[in-house]
């Protein structure tokens, strides 16, 4: 299953470096991807061939929302018809990770309580860049389980900076 993640999140890069709209595919598809991973009624309903796939796409679409490309839409409608919808979330991924090394960047996926802003993001990525020797592409993910601080992955190197495992490490010298 892997291999077929990779392949048509490489089909899905090339079309959208055609259309000059590779990053952006890649983030919209990348949010998208994180909310059906989220959500199991969502997978199975996208997964459900007994659903038209007009209604399968039309669930996409209101969650991509009025400001989607056009590009990510319609790729996301082949996903669907090619009965791809529940593995968007890995597909995106791939194709996330394949838009940044097209930028000779790595990606940093970065789990915050709150959305960062601009100089938050720049001051991470900078941080990440240093620790890890790799120019980062940083993409964040609101958690609120996170509580507070931040959780970054670089490939397999997980950074953790947030207020839940530092309450544990305290609790740890505690007892």
């Amino acid at each position: 299953m892997t291999e077929k993640v990779e392949e048509y999140a490489a089909g899905l890069a090339k079309l959208a470096g055609a259309e000059g709209e590779l990053n952006r595919v890649a983030d919209e598809l990348y949010q998208l991807g994180k909310t059906v991973e989220s959500s199991d009624e969502l997978r199975t309903t996208l997964s459900d061939r007994a659903i038209p796939a007009s209604r399968r796409i039309g669930v996409l679409e209101d969650l991509l929302g009025a400001t989607a490309s056009p590009t990510t839409i319609n790729l996301v409608s082949m996903l669907v018809g090619a009965g791809r919808g529940s593995q968007i979330g890995p597909i995106s991924d791939d194709l996330l990770r394949q838009a940044a090394a097209t930028r000779g960047q790595a990606v940093a996926e970065v789990r915050s309580a709150v959305a960062l802003n601009d100089d938050q993001r720049d001051r991470l990525r900078s941080a990440l860049s240093s620790a890890t020797g790799m120019n980062i592409d940083v993409v964040v993910v609101v958690d609120p389980d996170i509580l507070g601080g931040v959780v970054a992955q670089v490939g397999d190197t997980v950074f953790d900076g947030s207020v839940r495992t530092r309450l544990e490490k305290m609790k740890e010298r505690l007892s």
